[in-house]
């Protein structure tokens, strides 16, 4: 019996799945565009820089000395043992792509790296954010998107590193020549520091780099408890009596007044500041002929772009307060506050927090007699901006329930929110007789045409919380009122650009001279706006020099 010779036809030599030669090339160019994908993402992980001004073209030209020496582990490590390794280096190394694009989250808006220690209390500020500023849509959409990406990304990198692997070792001769000669680039361009794009340069070991912060950070972290008893042990206000406490300004009512996001970067940068400026030199010239003075200068905040508690922490306690972490320390401490100074020298200390939708613990902490939440506040309007009633209702009803005729002297730490991200829309400046329940702000709370996000839009909003603070002193202010008002943070850096920095500016108004008679020695400059000369102090030292010069003048307090 003869065997059939072999077919010779087209399709035969196809084979069964009819695909042949050209389904080979198909494999082999989509295994050769997954295996690239796997390198790139790779690449990726291991260059990516944390922060967003960074982040051009130019930071992935570099060659990552931990990618070298794993390509040289995988070598020479028995196929077990090299499972292994691809695995924890893949794992490794998704998890630090995770951490890079959180940083960059973070640089972009606070300005700052992500601390995986303290920072964790941002993800919840920010899910509340995006349900209040866009709605509970965007809210859900924005989390599904994060808990996928944080499960996603260090599974893929997992598995393009145990790819990657593969191929290494299915090309050596190549793989461990090719691996030498990046070696010994990798280290002439670290002897001369070669640099492609200024800043950057091309021999780096970011991973490990990054590693050995994190650790550093979380150790700090773990011992940030130890560090702020030692920081507050010597207070030399912690057990002062209250009638040795603010004696010279018995009598008056001390309004701390945080404007949200109102940085140097509103008086200073060129698109923003000529409004600014004569909104704040026009007010200096309106207080000034109603017989108010004013002294101002900056402050450097403990956080920028976002976390406005920790700046209202900072100032309160004289404590840096830059982190969550500390934060929480802080407040479960015995630090004694400015709001609790007045207090104890026998001020009502008020809170007026228009975003304060539930329960608030630290209000303890801060010594209030009483908080205006939302709830409290009583707002029937259209919510604007980051949900929160216009600045001027909120100052007309904290102006109703703590400032009637024949009120107590009282002392308030205020948040005005209407220069809140997004910016957008702003209401009007009315007629304060005309405020009522806010229900007449109704019809501005819906802009429609206004951009916000814009620094077109800041300028707009920190325009309007200022002509509402002049405007509010023009109307309701007298010899007893002592107004205190500064930014928290500079806005996010797509409004600052970069190296802004984070200066605040400050200001006291005052209409009994007495009171900037006070402070005539710290240098601030007159009127309400900060010129570019005017002192800079780190916001944590204002609680100590606010205590001295309006305490008694004595050798230890002057």
């Amino acid at each position: 019996m003869t065997r059939d010779a072999p077919p010779t036809d087209d399709a035969t030599r196809a084979g069964d799945d009819g695909t042949g030669d050209a389904g080979r090339r198909g494999r082999r160019i989509r295994a050769g565009t997954v295996t690239a994908l796997a390198a790139v993402l790779v690449l990726v992980a291991l260059t990516a820089p944390g922060d967003v001004d960074q982040l051009t073209p130019g930071a992935f030209l570099r060659i990552p000395v931990e990618g070298l020496v794993a390509v040289g582990l995988l070598l020479v490590l028995p196929a077990r043992p090299r499972r292994i390794v691809a695995t924890l280096f893949g794992a490794l190394l998704g998890l630090v792509l995770v951490l890079k694009v959180t940083d960059l989250g973070f640089s972009t808006f606070l300005d700052r790296r992500f601390d995986p220690v303290g920072d964790w209390a941002f993800v919840g500020a920010g899910a509340e954010f995006l349900a209040e500023s866009y709605g509970r849509a965007a809210q859900v959409g924005a989390i599904v998107v994060v808990v996928v990406a944080v499960v996603a990304v260090p599974v893929l990198v997992t598995l393009s590193v145990r790819r990657l692997a593969r191929v290494v070792v299915g090309h050596r001769v190549v793989s461990a020549r090719a691996a030498a000669a990046f070696a010994a680039a990798w280290m002439a361009c670290a002897v001369l520091g070669a640099q492609i794009v200024p800043g950057v340069p091309v021999a780096t070991g970011t991973v490990a780099t990054d590693v050995y912060d994190r650790t550093r950070q979380v150790r700090a972290g773990l011992h940030d408890q130890e560090r702020l008893r030692t920081e507050t042990a010597d207070d030399p206000f912690r057990d002062l009596p209250g009638d040795r406490l603010l004696t010279a300004l018995r009598g008056k009512d001390v309004l701390v007044t945080f404007v949200e996001s109102y940085g140097r970067v509103a008086v200073e940068h060129p698109e923003l500041a000529p409004e600014v400026d004569a909104v704040l030199d026009d007010g200096t010239r309106r207080l000034r002929a109603a017989g108010y003075g004013s002294r101002s200068a900056f402050l450097t905040s403990s956080t920028s772009g976002g976390g406005s508690w920790l700046a209202h922490a900072t100032l309160l306690t004289g404590v840096r307060a830059d982190n969550q972490l500390r934060y929480t320390n802080l407040v479960h401490s015995d630090r004694l506050t400015l709001n609790g100074a007045f207090k104890r020298a026998g001020w009502r200390t008020t809170l007026v927090m228009p975003a304060l939708t539930r329960a608030w613990p630290e209000a303890d902490f801060f010594a209030a007699d009483q908080v205006y939440g939302a709830g409290e506040l009583g707002y029937r309007g259209l919510p604007f901006s980051f949900s929160s009633p216009p600045d001027q209702y909120t100052l007309a009803e904290f102006q109703r329930r703590e400032r009637a005729p024949g009120h107590a002297p009282v002392m308030a730490e205020l948040a005005l929110l209407s220069s809140h991200l997004p910016w957008s829309p702003v209401p009007r400046l009315i007629d304060w007789d005309d405020v009522g329940d806010g229900s007449v702000f109704s019809g501005s709370a819906r802009g429609g045409d206004e951009d916000g996000g814009t620094r077109e839009a800041y300028r707009r909003s920190v325009v309007y919380s200022l002509r509402t603070l002049i405007s509010y002193v023009e109307r309701y202010g007298d010899e007893d009122l002592v107004l205190v008002v500064l930014g928290d943070h500079q806005p996010t850096r797509a409004i600052t650009g970069e190296g802004a920095g984070r200066d605040v500016p400050i200001t006291i108004v005052a209409k009994d001279p007495a009171v900037l008679d006070r402070i005539a020695g710290w240098g601030w400059r007159d009127g309400l706006n900060p010129d570019p000369a005017a002192p800079v102090w780190p916001m944590e030292s204002f609680r100590d020099r606010f205590l001295r010069a309006f305490g008694p003048q004595s050798r230890t307090h002057s």
